[in-house]
């Protein structure tokens, strides 16, 4: 599986983004995927994900209610859609999918497979 990531970019306190994950090689449909985060000088953190195809997203509590995970499958394409954007989000964001990964294992980024090489999103004050 090959995972491409757009949609990062620079904006100003309270903008919004939607970031893109297009997979290619074998569907998506029924993996796990989610959304990680790494800011300068820190670890890759858990944003947002939806366990295999059962559809229920799980969100990092920062970001609840500011950001909504989605899938098309027709598509093959995950997204990540940024509103009410705060310095504080500003990251390269990484998209993952597993098709093996257990519910317990979902916010773990060494348990996913397969990345995409990440995007860039600048929130200035």
């Amino acid at each position: 599986v090959q995972l491409q990531a757009s949609g990062g970019g620079s904006v100003h306190t309270g903008g919004s983004l939607r970031l893109s994950c297009a997979a290619s090689g074998r569907t998506i449909s029924r993996d796990t995927v989610a959304w990680f985060r790494q800011a300068p000088g820190k670890e890759r953190d858990f944003v947002a994900g939806i366990f295999r195809s059962y559809g229920r997203s799980y969100y990092e509590e920062s970001v609840k209610n500011r950001f909504v995970i989605s899938r098309d499958n027709a598509k093959n394409t995950v997204y990540l859609q940024m509103n009410s954007l705060m310095p504080e989000d500003t990251a390269v964001y990484y998209c993952a999918t597993s098709a093996t990964i257990i519910f317990s294992e979902q916010k773990n980024d060494r348990a996913y497979e397969y990345w995409g090489q990440g995007t860039l999103v600048t929130v200035s004050s």
